[in-house]
C-alpha cells in the first residue's frame, strides 16, 4: 500500500503539472503493475502489463495513435467545428494575447504578474498634462456646454488645436506628441471628470479612425499629407462604420463601392464608385475628412483577376467631395458632442484614397479590429475612470456633510453599502486600466483583454454612477452649473454602447475570441482542420490534440486537489493578500476544464449557447480583473490603509466567479455531465461570500475623510482650486464640518441637558456662547462650517423662461450644425 500511495503521489503531482502523456502512460503503467503485484496476483501482473505496454504504444508511437485515435478525432472534430464568417476569422486573428492566455492555461505564474512593467510618464508628458491639460479643465464649464451651447465654445476648439490634442498618438516626426498609451489614458482621465463632451471630442480623433489607421497601414505619401494637419487640427478626422442595418454586426453593411473608370480633376482615373448611409459618426458633422469603411465589388476585374468580391475596405475622403451629404447632428442622451449621420450618392474617388493604396483593398475588417485591440482598452475606460474617480472623491464628501436624523448620511449602513461599492469598483477599475494600457505600451495589441475591460469597467461606471446618484438623492438629480453627478449619470448608456455594444461583448467577445486566442491549443486545432493537405492536416491535429488531452486531464487533477486543499498548496510570491492568488489559481484551473467540457460537449452549439459562453467570459474576466487588482495594489507600494479596498475587489471577483460556476452547471445541457463537474469543482462545498458589512464600513470611513487612501483613489481627476470647481467648494465643506463636528455635539448636548434652548441649531449655537458653553472662535468655527454645508447641498433652480430660451438661443446661432465644415 505504501507503493501505491507512492505511485499515486507521483502520477498526481505529474498531472497537476501538466506532464506530456508519455511519462503519465508509463506512470500509469507502473501504477497498475504495482496495485496487481501487492495483492499478490501474478496473472494480474501479466495482463496488466499487457494492458499498458498496449496502450502506451498507443499513445505514443505516432504512426499508430495518428491511424487509430487522432484521425477518429479529427474527423469527427471538422464534423462538430463552428463554421466562421471572414469577418470573424479576421477578429480572431487579430491583436495579441497577454496575461489572459495565463490564466486559460489553468496554472498561472503569479511572480511573471508581479514582474510586469508598469507604465509611467515621461517628463514631457508630465508637462502636458500640468499645463495644456490643466488649462483646458480650467477652462470648461460643462452645464454651459451642455445646456447653453450644444458645443464647445469657440476658443476652446482654437485651444484644443493649437495645443495638439488632436495628435497625442501622432509621431513627432508629423508634428504630434507620439504620447504612450498611458498618457494617452491619463489625459481622458483628467478631462473626462469634468465633461464627458469635452474628453470625447479629444478621445476619438487620437483613437479608432484615421490617424491610427494611417500610422499603421497608410501609404508614405498618405501619411506624409494627412498626419500633419492632424496633428494640428486642420483636418477634423471621423469614422463612419455603423450604418442604420449594419451595427454589432458589420459584415450586414450595405455600404458599398463599385470599381471603375471615371473623370477625377479632369483625368480618367481608376477609382470606386460609393454609396453609404451611416449613422452614429462621431465628429462627422464638423468632420473635415471622412474614414469610409464599405464593402467593395470588382465586377469587371479591374483591380484582380477573378475575384469580384474584395471584402471591406477602408478610404480617407475629404468633406467637399461631391455627392456627400453631412453636417446634421444626432444628440445622445444630453451630451452634445458632436456626432452625426454620413450619406454619400455616387460619390467617386481614386483607388489611391484606399488606406493603404490598392493593396490594402479588401483588409479593412482586418485593419479595425487590430487598431480596435487597443483602442478599445484607453478611451472608454479612461472616460468611466475619470467619471468614478470624482464621483468617489465628491460622493464620500457629500455623505459626511449631507445630514439627516441629525447624523451624517454615511453613518447609515445602506449609504454604506453603496459608498463602499463605489469606492472598491473605482479602485478595480483604475487597476484594470492602468494593467491593461502598460500591456499595450509594452508592445501587445491586448484584443481579448481591451473587450474584457472596456466591458467591466463601463458596467461597473454605470454601477458607481447609480450607486451615486442614490446617496445625492435630489442633489443628483436637479441639473444645473452646482450639479456634478447629473451629466455624467446621463452619458453612462454611450459607453455601454459604443465599440462594441456591452451585450455583444459580453455574450459573444470576451469567451468567443478568448476561447479560440487565449486557449493554448484550440485555435492550433482549428487552424489544422483548415488546411487543404490531409496528411499536414492530420500531423498538426495530433500534435495539438494530444497537448490538449494531458492539458484536460491536468486541469481535473488540478481542481480537484486545490479544491480539497483549500489552494494552500499552491505557490505563489511573498506578498500580501497570497490568498486570493491561490483561490485564483483553483478557479483558473476549474475554468479550464469547464471550459474545455463545454466546447467538447456543445461544440458548435457554444455559439449558439450565448448564456454559457457569457459567464465563461465573466470567470475570465473576473480572474483578469483580480489579477489587476493585486498588480495594482503591488505596483502602488502595498499602502496598508488600501487593504480594504484591496480585499473588497478580490471578495467580490471571487464571489462572482463562484456565481457563474453555479450559473453555468445549473444550466448545463448535460445534467451528468454538470453533477460531476460540481464534484470537481466544489468537491467540500462552495465558501466564498460578498464582501461582508465590516468592510462597507471601513471603506465608507476612508472616503469621508480627507485620507490618504481617498487622495490615491482620486490621483489624476482635476481636483485643482478654482472659482468655479465645485469639488472645491466641497473638499472645503468637509474639512470644516469635520473640525465643527465636536463643536456641534457640544451644542446638541446641551440642548439635550435643557442648558439651551433654540429652534433651529444656528439658534442653538447663538444660545451655547452667551452661555459660554462654546467659544468664541468654536461658534465662529461652527458658523462657516454651516456656511459651506448649505452651500455645496444646495441645488439650482430656473424661471422656465431660463430653461426655454437657452435652446432658442443655441438654436438661432446655428450651434447644432455646420453644414458649411467652417467650424472652429
Amino acid at each position: 500500500m505504501v507503493a501505491f500511495a507512492a505511485f499515486l503521489f507521483v502520477f498526481i503531482v505529474l498531472a497537476y503539472h501538466e506532464t506530456s502523456l508519455v511519462i503519465w502512460t508509463l506512470t500509469f503503467g507502473l501504477l497498475l503493475i504495482f496495485t496487481v503485484a501487492f495483492q499478490g496476483v501474478t496473472t494480474g501482473i501479466t495482463l496488466t502489463g499487457i494492458v499498458f505496454l498496449a496502450l502506451a504504444c498507443l499513445f505514443n508511437v505516432a504512426i499508430w495513435r495518428r491511424r487509430l485515435i487522432s484521425q477518429f478525432l479529427f474527423h469527427w472534430y471538422c464534423k462538430v467545428m463552428p463554421t466562421m464568417s471572414k469577418t470573424e476569422r479576421e477578429a480572431i486573428h487579430s491583436g495579441t494575447v497577454t496575461w489572459e492566455g495565463d490564466l486559460f492555461r489553468g496554472h498561472p505564474n503569479w511572480h511573471k504578474l508581479i514582474a510586469y512593467p508598469v507604465s509611467t510618464l515621461t517628463a514631457e508628458e508630465q508637462a502636458f498634462l500640468d499645463g495644456p491639460v490643466e488649462t483646458l479643465c480650467r477652462m470648461i464649464n460643462d452645464w454651459d456646454i451642455t445646456h447653453n451651447r450644444a458645443d464647445l465654445p469657440e476658443e476652446m476648439w482654437k485651444f484644443i488645436k493649437e495645443q495638439g490634442f488632436f495628435g497625442l498618438i501622432i509621431p513627432k516626426q508629423y508634428g504630434g506628441k507620439q504620447f504612450s498609451a498611458y498618457a494617452h489614458s491619463q489625459i481622458i482621465v483628467k478631462i473626462s471628470g469634468l465633461s464627458v463632451t469635452v474628453s470625447t471630442t479629444i478621445a476619438v480623433p487620437n483613437s479608432l479612425g484615421p490617424a491610427e489607421l494611417l500610422l499603421h497601414y497608410g501609404t508614405e505619401e498618405q501619411k506624409n499629407y494627412y498626419l500633419p494637419k492632424l496633428a494640428r487640427g486642420e483636418e477634423i478626422p471621423c469614422f463612419a462604420l455603423t450604418s442604420p442595418d449594419a451595427g454589432s454586426d458589420a459584415s450586414a453593411m450595405t455600404d458599398y463601392g463599385i470599381v471603375c473608370w471615371d473623370m477625377h480633376e479632369g483625368i480618367k482615373t481608376l477609382g470606386i464608385r460609393l454609396n453609404w448611409n451611416k449613422r452614429y459618426i462621431t465628429l462627422a458633422p464638423i468632420a473635415t475628412v471622412i474614414g469610409l469603411a464599405f464593402k467593395l465589388y470588382d465586377p469587371d476585374h479591374l483591380l484582380w483577376d477573378k475575384k469580384e468580391d474584395i471584402g471591406i475596405t477602408c478610404a480617407l475622403i475629404p468633406r467637399h467631395t461631391k455627392g456627400i451629404t453631412i453636417g446634421r447632428r444626432h444628440f445622445p442622451v444630453n451630451t452634445p458632442f458632436q456626432n452625426g449621420p454620413i450619406q454619400g450618392k455616387n460619390v467617386f474617388i481614386p483607388v489611391s484614397w484606399i488606406i493603404g493604396g490598392e493593396k490594402q483593398a479588401g483588409k479593412g475588417w482586418h485593419m479595425l479590429m487590430e487598431c480596435l485591440a487597443t483602442g478599445r482598452a484607453i478611451t472608454l475606460p479612461a472616460s468611466t475612470v475619470g467619471g468614478s474617480k470624482i464621483l468617489s472623491f465628491a460622493t464620500g464628501a457629500y455623505a459626511r456633510i449631507r445630514k439627516q436624523f441629525n447624523l451624517p448620511i454615511g453613518r447609515f449602513e445602506g449609504v454604506e453599502e453603496a459608498l463602499a461599492r463605489i469606492g472598491a469598483y473605482s479602485y478595480l477599475a483604475d487597476a484594470a486600466r492602468t494593467f491593461t494600457v502598460s500591456s499595450i505600451d509594452a508592445g501587445e495589441k491586448p484584443a481579448v483583454a481591451s473587450a474584457i475591460v472596456k466591458y467591466h469597467v463601463t458596467e461597473l461606471g454605470r454601477k458607481m454612477a447609480c450607486d451615486g446618484m442614490d446617496i445625492h438623492g435630489g442633489k443628483g438629480i436637479c441639473l444645473g452649473p452646482k450639479n456634478y453627478l447629473g451629466r455624467g449619470f446621463e452619458s453612462c448608456p454611450i459607453a455601454i454602447t459604443v465599440e462594441g455594444a456591452n451585450i455583444l461583448t459580453r455574450n459573444m467577445i470576451i469567451f468567443g475570441q478568448g476561447a479560440m486566442r487565449c486557449h493554448p491549443y484550440v485555435l492550433a486545432e482549428l487552424e489544422a482542420a483548415q488546411l487543404q493537405d490531409h496528411a499536414a492536416a492530420l500531423v498538426a491535429f495530433d500534435k495539438a490534440v494530444m497537448k490538449h488531452i494531458a492539458f484536460g486531464i491536468s486541469n481535473v487533477v488540478r481542481s480537484i486537489v486545490l479544491a480539497v486543499t483549500g489552494s494552500y498548496v499552491v505557490y505563489t510570491p511573498a506578498i500580501k493578500h497570497k490568498r486570493y492568488l491561490q483561490h485564483a489559481t483553483r478557479f483558473c484551473s476549474a475554468f479550464a476544464l469547464l471550459a474545455d467540457c463545454s466546447m467538447l460537449v456543445l461544440g458548435s452549439q457554444l455559439k449558439r449557447k450565448e448564456s454559457i459562453s457569457a459567464r465563461l467570459g465573466d470567470i475570465l474576466s473576473f480572474l483578469y480583473l483580480l489579477s489587476a487588482v493585486i498588480k495594482h495594489y503591488h505596483d502602488q507600494g502595498e499602502q496598508q490603509d488600501d487593504l480594504p479596498l484591496v480585499s473588497y475587489a478580490c471578495e467580490y471577483c471571487l464571489f462572482e466567479i463562484q456565481e457563474r460556476f453555479n450559473d453555468i452547471m445549473h444550466n448545463f445541457p448535460n445534467r451528468w455531465l454538470a453533477y460531476l463537474l460540481r464534484v470537481f469543482i466544489f468537491p467540500l462545498g462552495q465558501h466564498f461570500t460578498k464582501p461582508s458589512d465590516r468592510l462597507n464600513h471601513k471603506i465608507s470611513q476612508l472616503l469621508m475623510a480627507p485620507t490618504l487612501t481617498r487622495a490615491r483613489l482620486s490621483a489624476g481627476a482635476f481636483l485643482s482650486p478654482g472659482k468655479e470647481n465645485i469639488l472645491t467648494d466641497l473638499e472645503d465643506a468637509l474639512i470644516k464640518t469635520i473640525a465643527a463636528e465636536p463643536i456641534e455635539k457640544l451644542i446638541k448636548t446641551a440642548k439635550h441637558d435643557g442648558a439651551i434652548m433654540g429652534y433651529t441649531l444656528f439658534e442653538q449655537a447663538q444660545a451655547a456662547l452667551k452661555k459660554n458653553i462654546i467659544t468664541i472662535e468654536q461658534f465662529d468655527m461652527f458658523t462657516q462650517a454651516e456656511e459651506a454645508r448649505q452651500k455645496v447641498i444646495a441645488v439650482d433652480d430656473f424661471n422656465t423662461e431660463d430653461l426655454a430660451r437657452n435652446v432658442l438661443i443655441a438654436t438661432q446661432q446655428g450651434l447644432y450644425a455646420d453644414p458649411d465644415g467652417t467650424h472652429g
